[in-house]
């Protein structure tokens, strides 16, 4: 299959633009998306509720911990590659996002090693922490697009994001005014803004990687979902 490259820049103002414009191309679908990892937070959310007793919530804290880590972890890095799935213009199909669970013990392993290295960094004056959360922001999508070992997509992130971290940081502070404008315009629009930020942090990764020339190197091995994608031209 011919494939052509997606033209996107590593910068806020193309992968925003880019990711809006194939949010709306594949709304129903991607909401689909969002709509299982909510559904999964449920639970969460009701055992980090609280109670007036303090023994129960510490044990309602540690289930909700829990549950984050074992089940809400893994469907959401299968989110994010299903959205990095749509960014490149591919199939995306809803049911596969409890294919992650087929790598599960990779995923666990690699969301814990990350938030304890995130975790580590907000203990030392915070600064350390934005920086480690900037450079290991696409370890999701290395371990589901590129099927690495969780050490191996920590440094992975950490060699890709080199040059980038200040763009990854605007990035951030981007995506906190969207989140507070979809406030503003209620659960719609908070919704909507969600959408978009998952859309656009998986178009800066898929930017960073055809910056560097290394796609079509990434497309050579499987996927921890499927064993091929294509590149597609943006305008398609």
């Amino acid at each position: 299959m011919e494939t052509q490259e997606i033209k996107l820049k590593v910068n806020a103002g193309s992968v925003l633009t880019y990711s809006w414009n194939v949010l709306w191309d594949k709304f129903i679908t991607l909401f689909l998306v969002m709509l299982v990892v909510w559904v999964a937070y449920i639970p969460m959310s009701a055992l980090s509720g609280g109670d007036h007793n303090s023994f129960l919530t510490s044990i309602f804290g540690t289930f909700g911990f829990l549950y984050f880590i074992f089940i809400m972890s893994p469907i959401s890095y299968s989110a994010d590659f299903l959205f990095l799935k749509a960014i490149r213009r591919q199939e995306v199909d809803v049911k596969r996002i409890f294919d992650v669970f087929n790598n599960y013990l990779t995923v666990v392993l690699a969301n814990l090693l990350r938030i304890a290295i995130i975790g580590i960094g907000f203990v030392f004056l915070i600064i350390p922490g934005i920086v480690f959360a900037c450079r290991l922001v696409f370890v999701p999508y290395l371990v589901m697009d590129k099927n690495l070992d969780p050490v191996k997509a920590v440094e992975e992130s950490w060699r890709l994001t080199r040059g980038y971290g200040w763009r990854i940081f605007w990035m951030y502070i981007v995506s906190f005014f969207l989140m507070i404008a979809g406030l503003i315009v209620l659960v719609f629009g908070f919704v909507i803004a969600l959408m978009w930020i998952n859309a656009a942090f998986a178009s800066l990764y898929q930017a960073v990687i055809q910056e560097r020339g290394e796609y079509l190197i990434a497309n050579d091995e499987p996927s921890a979902m499927e064993s091929e994608s294509t590149i597609i031209d943006s305008n398609q």
